[in-house]
Order: structure tokens, then C-alpha cells, then sequence
């Protein structure tokens, strides 16, 4: 099991890796037109589609649950997933306005973007906390601290390609 999740980590990364250049790429070059920042918004679309999918597929294998209890589970997972989504409109938002403003960041801009990047930590912390409840509720603190072991890894390991193909704020 722990070879499949494994797998399952390093195909994420790969696909978080691959969007994640082409958005520095866009940053890097002082922002992107309108018909790419189009293209850019559909493919990150897509790319979210994909890896909530494999997050889908890497937390079942984590969990190791029966029919019964993967039955039971779905429709947690999915409504946690359904209010991440919407909860990571706001990461988006705030990447593409850091990648607008980029070459002209005020100290006002980084101090507004930094706090609405703080927030979203907050937000979505007080999220798996209230999922945590509610798997726990249903399964038990052993599949419930499972699931929350699983769910912020594969958070970390997004985390980690989005942040490492960020351009740091400009100083000065």
C-alpha cells in the first residue's frame, strides 16, 4: 500500500510541477496577455480537476477502507473537497493579483496579498480540523488522524510547488 501512495505523491508532484512552471513562466515575463491569461485560467482548471482526482484516488489507498466504509467515506471526502475548491478561488485569486502586481508591488499591495495568503492558511486549517470531526464521528480517531495525515501532506506537497515556483516579493 505504502509503494501505491508513494506512487501516487510523486505523479501529483510531477503534475503540480509542470502547471506550476508554465504560471512562473506567465510571472516571470511581467504577466501574460489576455488571450493566454485565458488559456493559463482553463489550464489551471484542468490542472485543479486532475489533482483533486489524484488526491481522490491517493487518500482511498491511504485509508484502506472496505466497500462499505469507502461508501460511507465518498461523500465526506467530497463535500470537504467541494469547500476546499472554493476555498482555493481565493489562492488562485490572490496568485494571479500577486502575478498582476508583481512589477509594480507597493508596500500596501504585499502587506494586503500577505494577509489574504494568511487567512487562507487559517481558512483552510479550520477546514480539515472540521472534517477531522466528522470523519472521526464516522469511522473512528484511527482512520480520522489517517485521513488528516494524508490530506496535509498531499496539502504540503501542493504547497511546496506552488511556493517554489513563485518569484519572491520584490524588496525595496
Amino acid at each position: 500500500m505504502l509503494n501505491k501512495v508513494t506512487a501516487g505523491l510523486l505523479a501529483l508532484a510531477l503534475l503540480l510541477g509542470a502547471s506550476a512552471a508554465m504560471a512562473q513562466s506567465s510571472t516571470a515575463k511581467g504577466g501574460a496577455s489576455a488571450a493566454s491569461s485565458n488559456q493559463m485560467t482553463e489550464e489551471i482548471k484542468l490542472l485543479r480537476k486532475n489533482v483533486r482526482s489524484e488526491k481522490s484516488k491517493i487518500m482511498l489507498q491511504a485509508l484502506n477502507l472496505d466497500a462499505d466504509q469507502t461508501a460511507k467515506f465518498l461523500p465526506i471526502y467530497k463535500q470537504y473537497d467541494a469547500e476546499l475548491t472554493k476555498l482555493n478561488d481565493l489562492r488562485v485569486a490572490n496568485i494571479q493579483e500577486y502575478a498582476k502586481n508583481y512589477a509594480d508591488m507597493t508596500d500596501n499591495k504585499a502587506d494586503e496579498l500577505v494577509n489574504q495568503a494568511i487567512s487562507y492558511y487559517k481558512k483552510r486549517i479550520d477546514l480539515l480540523a472540521n472534517y477531522y470531526d466528522k470523519v472521526r464521528a464516522q469511522f473512528g480517531s484511527g482512520v480520522a488522524g489517517r485521513f488528516v495525515q494524508v490530506e496535509s501532506q498531499l496539502l504540503n506537497i501542493i504547497d511546496l510547488q506552488i511556493q517554489s515556483n513563485l518569484p519572491l516579493l520584490p524588496t525595496g
